[in-house]
């Protein structure tokens, strides 16, 4: 388990100017490999293995894992907002149209260290929080979500992946998981 920088890959090597995981000199075996993805400006729990039947098993659509992340948005959440989040909606994902299931979405107030580098702010517009849980995860799903209820993501932070957690596990910070955590 990582907590994932900001600006690094979900991917062992590099790609163009952006680093993959395998820039921050994990002591990972060669043959392990990440479940799920977050891209490059997502931070936090990236989970990892070298288990195929796990990494299908937490994958899979039918399996329905659940995935919560805190997101930092430009405005703030109305309730109407909130219910739109919640219902399905229909995104357009790489000119395709996907409808996308129910989730849970609340406001919250994190205690998150600041990102380096730092996110835009404006004076003008205020920001604010948001916890979602989706059960499924296409590309830039939560981002697309929030810009279409007028909440543009600002940070986004996975902060746990079915029974898993990220806890109070610092930026670029990695665990082992012991057998007796992975079920």
């Amino acid at each position: 388990m990582l907590n994932k920088p900001f600006g690094i890959l979900s991917q062992h090597s590099d790609e163009g100017n952006r680093l993959g995981w395998g820039s921050l000199g994990l002591p990972f075996p060669s043959d392990v490999y990440s479940i799920g993805r977050l891209d490059a400006d997502s931070e936090g729990l990236l989970l990892f293995t070298n288990n195929n039947r796990l990494k299908t098993r937490l994958l899979d659509p039918k399996e329905g894992h659940a995935r919560t992340y805190h997101v930092q948005v430009e405005g703030k959440a109305s309730p109407e907002q909130l219910a739109q989040l919640q219902a399905p909606m229909t995104l357009h994902i790489k000119g395709k149209s996907f409808t996308t299931q129910g989730c849970t979405a609340r406001t919250i107030t994190p205690s998150w260290p600041p990102r380096t580098p730092p996110i835009r702010v404006r004076k003008s517009v205020p920001d604010s929080w948001l916890e979602l849980t989706l059960y499924e995860g296409k590309n830039r799903q939560v981002r697309r979500m929030t810009a279409a209820v007028g909440l543009p993501t600002l940070r986004l932070i996975r902060v746990a992946m079915g029974d898993w957690e990220l806890g109070d596990l610092g930026t670029g910070e990695w665990k082992e998981l012991t057998n007796n955590s992975i079920s």
